[in-house]
């Protein structure tokens, strides 16, 4: 099965910072999503030019794109990027682990992520969103979604409903399965109405952290389980340090997170997804695919990003291998 991922194209640049002065001089919350124009991210990467900084292609979708096609699973990504050096850091990545780019271009500049880690593993993010959030209903073709089977949404996007209305429908038309990862409950609490009504119409398989989840149903994270799997065939609530829950139907497992030594969280909820996803398309039970989306974002958590070296992954399809596989849960048509 092919996965196709759509989000905003952002190159993530990571840094880790001695302390949290920095973040007090330019005015920026601790833990918090800032959006920031062009000159303000500018001004924050030369004043950080001293410290060392790790850049990949990044964005919610295509990190989960970046994780499904690192274990094998073809996949694609649709996303807007700018004519510039960033835009040719985002396209060779996706390159270098063999997604498909289905990349439209701006003549703005490339969108960025610029993630600053605290002394004690906190991020404080401050996001130029550029050409990404110029990607419109438009642009959208009904072509790009032939020889696919899964459209991965990230809740970013969700913003602009006139692009996710047509992304869905033509999805829908060409008989996919929609996977919508909520990304924010900021985002969750400006446009419930519209996530509610997207669920119940086209999404099959939902993800959200316990914020998102109390933001959509206001209610704990076992009741948004619930709800969200009476109008989604799966529901999936990520509980951090505490585990998951996986509902379809009127079953719910609750599954363990993994011992892991956290450094930084970037991408663990994006990762979750992969692995979760991973496990469906492999046919394999929900239990089963909880547990890989644990193992993924349990590795990363370890590492600063959302991504893994080549040596981490290899560990990772060993312990995957060695899951239990009970019994097979396939992706309904």
């Amino acid at each position: 099965m092919k996965v196709l991922g759509i989000g905003n194209a952002l190159v993530d640049i990571l840094t880790r910072l001695k302390n949290d002065e920095f973040l007090e001089k330019y005015s920026l919350q601790k833990g918090v999503m800032q959006l920031v124009n062009h000159d303000f991210i500018k001004d924050l990467l030369d004043a950080t030019l001293h410290l060392p900084k790790k850049l990949s292609s990044g964005g919610s979708a295509a990190n989960t794109i970046h994780g499904l096609a690192r274990l094998g699973i073809p996949c694609a990504f649709m996303g807007k990027i700018g004519n510039d050096e960033f835009g040719k850091i985002f396209l060779d990545d996706l390159k270098k682990s063999q997604i498909e780019p289905l990349l439209y271009y701006s003549l703005s500049p490339t969108g960025r992520a610029f993630t600053m880690v605290s002394p004690d593993g906190e991020r404080t993010f401050a996001t130029f969103l550029g050409a990404s959030v110029e990607l419109l209903e438009d642009d959208i073709e009904s072509e790009v979604f032939k020889g696919c089977d899964v459209f991965h949404i990230e809740g970013y996007l969700v913003q602009n409903h006139k692009l996710i209305e047509k992304c869905v429908r033509v999805a829908k038309k060409n008989h996919l399965k929609v996977s919508l990862d909520l990304a924010s409950h900021n985002i969750v609490t400006a446009h419930r109405e519209f996530l509610l009504g997207l669920m119940e119409e086209y999404v099959d398989i939902v993800f959200a952290n316990d914020e998102e989840a109390k933001a959509l149903t206001g209610r704990s994270p076992e009741e948004s389980a619930e709800m969200m799997a009476a109008d989604c065939e799966i529901a999936v609530v990520k509980l951090g340090e505490y585990g998951s829950l996986v509902r379809s139907g009127n079953k719910q497992y609750t599954i363990q997170p993994i011992k892991a030594k956290c450094i930084d969280t970037t991408g663990a909820g994006d990762l979750y997804a992969a692995g979760f996803l991973y496990g469906l398309i492999k046919g394999k039970d929900l239990e089963w695919c909880g547990k890989a989306g644990s193992l993924l974002s349990g590795k990363v958590v370890e590492v600063l990003g959302a991504k893994l070296e080549e040596d981490q992954w290899d560990e990772i399809k060993a312990e995957l291998a060695l899951l239990d596989g009970g019994t097979s849960f396939s992706i309904p048509e």
